[in-house]
């Protein structure tokens, strides 16, 4: 028995064989009509989510220069702190911009899957970000309620009331985009974090301005810090297991060589199963089936990643055909 097994009557086999090769090109024409159109909208929603992240990048950068003015004006640490705060988010903003900017470049002999991973690198750094800005409003907090400084609370409740709009404002566009882009949600994340800060940074005004308790800036800057924490571990966990090659999310290996051998005919055994993904959208496998005596080996390959585009939705998938030895 050769590799590529034969079935036993050769004129049934060259009807079955061109029938089944027919409706084979058909779907893999179909398949890859569909999975185009998929690619397409994939990069729809990139550039949209490119667009998104450079309009929330310019407002806070903006108002950024605007508070750095407020706190040299009436000489409040909290506004100037508020001020890096912003800078880190506009310097994240930007670097997720970058990771869609490079994320567009074609593949090279060098790089076949292209710079597609940038925004995954882009989320995971910004996740890291988040945990080292939760970490810095933390130790600057304790700071403050060792070594209290006095605050202007109007002049603090004004500026971060404006503060407030710009990232309502910023944080409403992100909102808009794909749910699923980690990187997206990583900017949206230092956006919401620093629209919490304002909310603290007001409230924080009000109190000073009807007690004079000052320790009420830093008590809730550390609350804001302990959201902004849960947000970057998470981001940072998912972009992690992208770049660690884990398995995607919502796929099982089990569950994929059960449902082969279930529902693919010709098909005894699977193993060598290898699924991983370029990004939180694309994932890829790699795997080996064995045929059944009798098996045409062509036609039980198409069929096998056919039914993984099906079943699964994965586009990408490498499929070697082994028979029975003799």
């Amino acid at each position: 028995m050769s590799d590529h097994t034969h079935c036993l009557d050769d004129h049934d086999h060259d009807h079955a064989h061109g029938h089944s090769h027919g409706h084979d090109h058909a779907h893999e024409h179909g398949h890859d009509h569909a999975h185009g159109h998929s690619h397409d909208h994939a990069d729809m929603r990139t550039a949209d989510a490119r667009r998104r992240v450079a309009i929330a990048g310019l407002l806070t950068a903006a108002f950024m220069l605007a508070e750095v003015a407020g706190g040299l004006i009436s000489g409040s640490l909290a506004l100037m702190a508020d001020a890096a705060h912003m800078l880190t988010d506009a310097g994240s903003l930007a670097l997720a911009w970058l990771g869609y900017k490079l994320g567009e470049r074609p593949a090279d002999p060098s790089r076949s899957y292209g710079f597609g991973r940038m925004k995954v690198l882009a989320a995971f750094t910004n996740g890291i970000l988040l945990i080292a800005l939760a970490c810095w409003i933390v130790w600057e907090a304790i700071h403050r309620l060792l070594d209290p400084a006095p605050v202007l609370g109007g002049v603090l409740m004004a500026v971060a009331a404006g503060g407030l709009v710009v990232n309502i404002a910023a944080a409403w566009i992100l909102h808009g985009g794909d749910k699923h882009d980690l990187n997206l949600q990583g900017a949206l994340w230092h956006v919401l974090g620093d629209l919490l800060g304002s909310v603290a940074a007001i409230a924080a005004g009000a109190i000073i301005l009807a007690t004079n308790w000052t320790p009420a800036d830093p008590i809730l800057s550390v609350l804001v810090a302990i959201l902004v924490l849960i947000a970057g571990i998470r981001i940072a966990r998912r972009s992690g297991h992208i770049l660690l090659e884990g398995t995607p999310e919502g796929l099982s290996i089990d569950t994929i060589r059960e449902d082969l051998v279930a529902h693919v005919p010709g098909v005894e055994q699977v193993s060598h199963v290898h699924a991983w993904a370029l990004t939180e959208s694309k994932p890829l496998i790699t795997l080996e089936v064995t045929a059944c005596n009798g098996a045409c080996t062509e036609t039980l390959r198409r069929a096998v990643k056919a039914r993984l585009a099906d079943a699964f939705d994965i586009g990408h998938a490498t499929v070697e055909v082994v028979s029975e030895p003799c």
